[in-house]
């Protein structure tokens, strides 16, 4: 950063010492004071404050968004405070001024001291968590580019030397003669040498591309004046048109409806009869139309919890527990009915981006436009415009995923999170490694608005901090109960296979009789189903059935799996982890056997299967690999609401939240996939997700049915899923989380590192660990390799921290620990960490 002082100049002040909603003495606003700002410039490893000149034209407020010069770049920056003076060191002449305002008034003090407490609790700079808040687009960084002068266009001189004449040579082969430093030096080695002959012979010119930074989409608009003049009957046309679609239309829209020409518009915008004028037109995720929603009956348990939540009053939490297919969305919805109706607005958060299209559906088919969502499968200007859309106060729903948590509403009412218990609402990469149920507590308090947490099978962490709350706790929690279905359905009940005895009876099929005459019946009485397996791809691993030796990554210390594109098409094998893929081979790399075997069962698998065994079954994967592309979720899952196939064949996906009336089997092939995994939440993921399933069947008039496969009908999962019994499983593995203190009744740090270098990743660890035990208070497990050691090609090892839940320990100076590491190794600090595999 030394290379940069002599021009912007930093204050000294790290940020991890700044409170930056009230640094040293608050905010001032009166501008005509001031001719200052310290800014927070986006720029990597970059934690301090810098001093700019506030220019003339421009007003300029804490909380604006700018665009700054830095070094030889411009970058975005945000505007911290205002400053009457800056520091008696800095010579004025050489502070630089700020080049322009990108977004004004976007941080007010309570959102500043949000993001300052997400960066302090998960250790990260306050720029990463801005750079979570803000869509993508508005933070930028200007490029140096290299282009062709008139003289570089002609042919190349025979006096360059090599390294100058091969850039040149690029550039005239590229149409425009433009390249970036980066893609140069990429291209050519030791470039700089020629480039500077380059630039010094005339023949290339040197300039700085500013930042693209997201824009808004501007589309002509035509409005109808009250004066028509003497028109031709065309003209004439074309103004009943317009008069009768209320006197406005979009040009485009309106030459299509009227066959017409720009030319035919523009004299009639000499006539003085219309105005053709540019105008901002939102971009925004197009949903189908949908029917128009009235609020429906509750039952007695739905109109208690309704009426307790629409009592609160300030900054309370709620635990709704309700069964799957027990209304809770119903309940959402007419709680946050009247807070639109008072100018509030309400934030709901999903767990993953496939719940979105439907629930957007409830909500819009009740809300109407005022519903928007917002998540990171939309592009980026529809996450610009929306974001933009949300400052402007109105009273609107957003229904998004994790991120969403940040959305700059003014007036917020109440926050929802669906699905609480889902580990979705964890980031475990990039940092920061929030969790989007600590941020939404935080952000409710700073808000002062009530936390809805809603699950039919809530986390353990939710589960003993209500169920043990105490008389009068501050905040106010409340645990809301919706133990029955609506209109009395039912659970379906979960039927346990044993697979052992399937295999005992002769039966080598993945599919187990009872399901296979459950999948014959579906045709039979043209009903729907739900086939769960664990996890996408064909096949688990590919072995040699000679040798034993198994297909692996070369860049990642796993298996490749086997992914079934289509019939005649080469086999692929590919890694979950990097993405790498390979042509299967044709013989063993090791021994040379052409005897290869796939094991294991994924969706494509079973999906293949499937179709073997039943033929006539009209099927839909429901997979990552096939909701891929955008608005895939909708597409499939609206062709199997249409009765378009009988069976969904899906990985975890199925699991969150599909409301399906129309299913009434669900079927689990392998629950053992989920229950032994070296995790100490592996249990409770696992009732998680095979009760969420289950809650798939009847939901509609027909009862619903469930089978579920296992080699383990023992286990007390599979036991307490069968029951539908929450209790009784939150009891037992409550007891063993306490006897090894482990969360909700101890706290967990996971300090992963990594490198290209086993051995350096290696030596950084045991540093870091040897750091770490002066720290009395602090209970070191570790270092230690990952589950998986090498992913990416790079090494990772891991270090885990355990603490008591009731006592703040004595931390150490982070950022001193960041310093042992040295820049080959990357530090990535998880605070509560969701996966410690």
């Amino acid at each position: 950063m030394s290379k940069n002082i002599e021009i912007m100049y930093s204050n000294g002040v790290n940020l991890s010492s700044v409170v930056a909603a009230e640094p040293t003495g608050g905010y001032q606003t009166e501008t005509s004071q001031n001719q200052w700002i310290e800014v927070l410039v986006d720029c990597p490893g970059c934690s301090d404050l810098f001093i700019y000149r506030l220019p003339a034209q421009l007003e300029i407020k804490p909380g604006d968004i700018l665009s700054v010069p830095f070094g030889t770049q411009q970058v975005g920056a945000v505007a911290i405070r205002l400053l009457a003076q800056p520091n008696i060191d800095i010579p004025l002449d050489k502070i630089r001024e700020v080049e322009d305002v990108v977004s004004r008034g976007f941080f007010p003090p309570h959102y500043w001291e949000l993001l300052n407490r997400v960066a302090a609790y998960y250790y990260t700079p306050l720029m990463q968590v801005i750079r979570v808040a803000l869509p993508p687009g508005l933070l930028g960084r200007s490029q140096r580019r290299l282009r062709l002068t008139s003289w570089g266009k002609a042919e190349i001189p025979p006096i360059l030397n090599p390294t100058a004449q091969k850039i040149l040579e690029l550039l005239q082969k590229q149409a425009s003669g433009d390249y970036s430093y980066y893609y140069i030096q990429q291209k050519v080695k030791a470039a700089y040498r020629g480039t500077r002959e380059l630039l010094r012979l005339g023949l290339v010119e040197s300039y700085l591309e500013p930042p693209r930074l997201t824009q808004p989409k501007l589309q002509k608009a035509v409005t109808l004046l009250d004066n028509e003049g003497d028109l031709t009957p065309r003209q004439k046309e074309i103004v009943e048109v317009l008069r009768r679609r209320g006197g406005e239309l979009w040009q485009s829209e309106l030459l299509q409806i009227c066959s017409t020409s720009t030319s035919t518009l523009k004299a009639l915008v000499e006539k003085g009869c219309i105005v053709i004028e540019e105008r901002e037109i939102l971009r925004r995720e197009q949903n189908p139309l949908v029917a128009g929603d009235q609020a429906k009956s509750l039952t007695l348990a739905q109109s208690q919890a309704l009426a307790t939540i629409q009592s609160l009053q300030g900054f309370t939490q709620v635990l709704l527990h309700g069964v799957t297919g027990s209304g809770k969305t119903e309940v959402y919805l007419q709680a946050i009915a009247p807070l639109l109706q008072q100018g509030k607005s309400a934030l709901v958060l999903v767990p993953e981006i496939g719940l979105t299209p439907q629930l957007t559906d409830r909500f819009s088919a009740r809300f109407g436009k005022k519903v928007s969502v917002y998540h990171s499968a939309l592009s980026d200007g529809e996450r610009y415009d929306t974001w933009r859309q949300m400052l402007t106060g109105e009273p609107q729903v957003i229904i998004g995923t994790r991120s969403a948590i940040f959305a700059p509403l003014p007036n917020l009412g109440l926050i929802i999170l669906d699905e609480e218990h889902d580990s979705s609402f964890k980031q475990d990469t990039p940092i920061p490694t929030y969790h989007a149920r600590s941020v939404a507590q935080w952000r409710a308090e700073l808000e002062n608005c009530p936390l809805i947490l809603g699950s039919a099978t809530p986390s353990l962490e939710s589960w003993i901090s209500f169920s043990t709350s105490e008389t009068n706790p501050i905040p106010p929690t409340y645990y809301l109960s919706l133990p029955e279905r609506i209109n009395s359905r039912p659970l379906p009940p979960v039927e346990i296979i044993d697979m052992r005895q399937e295999l005992q009876a002769g039966n080598r099929s993945i599919f187990s009789r009872p399901l296979q005459t459950a999948l014959q019946e579906l045709q039979d009485k043209k009903q729907q189903g739900i086939l769960f397996i664990h996890r996408r791809g064909h096949s688990t691993f590919v072995s040699c059935r000679s040798c034993g030796y198994v297909l692996e990554c070369p860049h990642c210390d796993v298996s490749l799996a086997y992914h079934h594109s289509e019939e005649g098409a080469p086999q692929l094998l590919r890694c979950h982890y990097c993405n790498y893929g390979r042509s299967h081979p044709q013989n063993c790399p090791e021994c040379g056997s052409p005897y290869l075997k796939f094991f294991g069962s994924g969706t494509q698998r079973v999906a293949q299967e499937l179709n073997r065994q039943f033929p006539n079954l009209r099927l839909i994967r429901f997979d990552s690999d096939t909701t891929r592309t955008k608005g895939a979720h909708r597409t499939l899952l609206t062709q199997f609401a249409n009765g378009e196939a009988d069976l969904l064949v899906g990985t975890q996906m199925l699991t969150k939240g599909l409301d399906l009336p129309q299913v009434t089997l669900v079927g689990v092939v392998a629950a053992d996939g989920l229950l032994h995994l070296s995790d100490y939440r592996a249990s409770e993921r696992a009732f998680q997700t095979l009760t969420q399933v289950a809650g798939r069947a009847g939901r509609g008039e027909d009862p619903g049915r469930v089978i579920m496969q296992t080699y383990t009908p023992e286990h007390p999962v599979i036991e307490a899923v069968q029951k539908h019994d929450y209790q009784s499983f939150s009891t037992g593995e409550l007891e063993q989380r306490q006897a090894l203190n482990y969360p909700p009744y101890g706290r967990l740090i996971l300090l992963r590192i990594s490198s290209l270098d086993p051995i350096q990743v290696q030596n950084t660890a045991q540093i870091i660990a040897t750091s770490l035990n002066r720290f009395a208070d602090l209970e070191i497990l570790g270092p230690a390799p990952a589950s998986i050691l090498r992913v990416a090609n790079r090494y990772r090892w891991q270090i885990l921290i355990k603490f008591p839940a009731d006592a703040l320990p004595n931390l150490p100076n982070w950022e001193e620990i960041r310093e042992l590491c040295p820049a080959s190794v990357s530090l990535t600090i998880d605070v509560d960490p969701i996966n410690i595999m």
